[in-house]
């Protein structure tokens, strides 16, 4: 019907190409247009301005012989006022655009590493959207963007660069195990050191006390007690702190067995054997 009463409508976000007797006249945009066919005009084809997306996968090779293959996805559109050379120029667009990003991504990624690669994957990107903008602004489209989306190696090198992470992470968990196993080792060091330190002020400190003890005793029973001498009281207070002790030995109920000479004349050797030994240990203080 829109023929017959020489009618045509454009969709939106659509351009019609008119031509007049097959060259081209004018470009129609979205809205009711005349199209008079018994003059010669008729609709060479339609032109879409939307926003289009082509994802391109490539193979190649890095720096350190390791063949990829890179993912590229190229967001382009038609411009409105070159419709006529993105109708008139390019054939195929699509293939148009892939070819040069093969071109890019091959002049650049060779140059690179395979960990270089993963790490530049936007100047990647920047390179291939410079290059494309240049050539295809002339055809009359638009790159709005490119984005490289994937880097994907051959599985066994990826099994591989996984293991040498794994082995990476394995030596810096034992790197640190060890270093906090030596770390526990020289504080339990220094906590013993401290202990050993700390007792053996408690055991000097308890000897004095005994000393000084046992010398503030004799000294109050000679006062208290007339004719009798500091030897005397000593020997009493020795005596009687020997057999506080084996009494003690004796009610603990694991003890071991103690063989002392027993007699009258024992108790004198006994008391001399104590005081001595004590003496030396206050004078060796």
């Amino acid at each position: 019907m829109g023929n017959l009463l020489c009618c045509v409508k454009v969709d939106q976000s659509t351009v019609a190409i008119r031509e007049r007797f097959g060259k081209f006249d004018d470009v129609l945009q979205p809205g009711c247009h005349c199209l008079p066919w018994f003059l010669g005009s008729q609709i060479a084809g339609r032109l879409t301005l939307r926003l289009q997306q082509l994802d391109v996968k490539c193979e190649t090779k890095t720096k350190d012989n390791v063949f990829v293959n890179v993912v590229a996805s190229i967001q382009y559109r038609a411009l409105s006022d070159k419709a006529s050379d993105a109708f008139y120029k390019l054939s195929n667009t699509r293939n148009q655009i892939q070819a040069y990003v093969f071109d890019v991504i091959r002049a650049s990624v060779p140059k690179l590493n395979l960990d270089d690669a993963f790490e530049q994957k936007n100047d990647i990107a920047k390179a291939v959207e410079d290059e494309l903008e240049k050539a295809m602004s002339n055809y009359g489209f638009e790159i709005v963007q490119t984005l490289i989306v994937d880097i994907e190696p051959d599985e066994r090198v990826k099994r591989a660069m996984n293991e040498i992470n794994a082995a990476l992470r394995l030596r810096m968990a034992a790197n640190e195990k060890a270093e906090a196993e030596k770390i526990l080792q020289i504080k339990r060091a220094e906590g013993e050191a401290e202990s050993k330190y700390l007792a053996g002020l408690g055991i000097a400190r308890q000897r004095q006390a005994i000393v000084d003890g046992l010398r503030d005793s004799v000294l109050g029973f000679s006062v208290n007690v007339p004719g009798t001498t500091a030897k005397d009281v000593m020997d009493m207070v020795l005596v009687t702190q020997y057999f506080d002790t084996m009494k003690e030995i004796g009610a603990a109920s694991k003890s071991s067995a103690v063989f002392i000479p027993h007699g009258p004349g024992a108790v004198h050797d006994v008391a001399t054997q104590i005081r001595n030994g004590l003496l030396q240990a206050s004078v060796n203080q």
